[in-house]
């Protein structure tokens, strides 16, 4: 297995499994502006590091291992745009979090104030932090992702991602990212670089096990959620609204699809659909809106369906006409191919 280079991906594929659409991923750059995050190509922008790396890609495609072009700064371009940093400002001072603050920096006197004014907490704060361990009892759902900073590994199975092999091992970084002045790295090691995506590929400075649920976890919650549906001559579109999406995968089969939406929240919605007639796979496809996925099946014949699923109850829908426009629904003449179930009907 290979590891895919796209932004925002970074999952093992299989070559001669890779197909349009099995790629989620970010063709933008990251974006750090004034304490938020977020890529170039998003509108959403997040203060946690944590939630920037987990927001999920806005473009669908194949996985790719070519080397990623590291695409022009847009640090620029966003202060241009909203004029509230110049374009030659540097950050005036950067906190322990590694948050660049813009503007004026606070007056020495104020500065040694506010260090003796917190003098006497500063034991409580050096207290190690007490790391959080997998709960083993908790079934990991296929596909999940080390939550563990810079780690990256995929879980697999029990024995393989928490056994005694390579592959159980967790190498991680314990600190906070810093980014300053351009540099980029992690608090817990010396190593800084300057691209983002060297960045990402800084390993860890610790080893230990995989965190792929978390002590607290809860167990994973599946949800319904609401579907509508309706067609063209050449196309049905099914519309399934749901929110907060993490993830989400759609599987293409003749005469049926697979649903798998992770939302946020420990929710998930995994449905299959057995479909009222065959579907084109390399045409048919998906698309992740805000409120929605939209699938579009490409129908292998131009009938109507008489449902979106298959079913016996079912007597009459229906056709689409040719006169008047031209597959418009309800024109006077039928429209049918041979292999139509409508192909008992004699024409007269």
């Amino acid at each position: 297995m290979v590891k895919c280079t796209h932004k925002g991906c970074g999952k093992d594929f299989v070559e001669a499994e890779n197909k349009d659409n099995a790629c989620q991923y970010h063709e933008g750059a990251p974006v750090f502006h004034e304490g938020l995050k977020g890529w170039s190509c998003c509108k959403k922008r997040v203060s946690d590091f944590d939630e920037f790396l987990a927001l999920p890609g806005c473009t669908f495609g194949r996985h790719s291992t070519e080397p990623a072009v590291a695409p022009a700064a847009v640090g620029t371009g966003e202060s241009t745009k909203t004029n509230d940093v110049p374009t030659t400002a540097k950050a005036s001072h950067v906190t322990e979090d590694g948050v660049e603050v813009y503007g004026k920096k606070p007056e020495p006197a104020a500065a040694a104030a506010a260090a003796v004014a917190v003098e006497p907490k500063k034991e409580e704060e050096k207290k190690p932090e007490v790391e959080e361990d997998d709960d083993e009892t908790v079934p990991v759902p296929e596909g999940t992702t080390c939550k563990r900073r810079g780690c990256g590994r995929v879980w697999k199975d029990q024995a393989t991602s928490r056994g005694s092999g390579a592959e159980a091992v967790c190498r991680y970084h314990p600190g906070s990212p810093i980014f300053h002045e351009g540099s980029k790295g992690w608090s817990c090691c010396s190593r800084k670089v300057l691209d983002f995506d060297e960045f990402l590929k800084i390993e860890g400075c610790k080893e230990g096990k995989h965190l792929f649920v978390g002590a607290n976890s809860q167990t994973e919650e599946f949800v319904d959620c609401r579907t509508d549906w309706y067609q063209t001559q050449t196309n049905v579109i099914l519309s399934i609204f749901a929110k907060n999406k993490d993830d989400t995968k759609v599987d293409f089969t003749e005469d049926s699809i697979n649903v798998d939406i992770k939302m946020k929240g420990n929710k998930r919605y995994k449905k299959t659909f057995p479909l009222f007639a065959t579907i084109d796979i390399a045409t048919s496809k998906f698309t992740v809106l805000s409120t929605k996925i939209e699938i579009n099946l490409k129908k292998t014949s131009g009938i109507s369906w008489a449902s979106l699923e298959p079913n016996d109850q079912v007597k009459t829908w229906t056709t689409f006409g040719v006169s008047g426009g031209g597959g418009t629904v309800g024109g006077t003449e039928m429209y049918y191919n041979a292999d139509s179930p409508l192909h008992h009907i004699n024409k007269k």
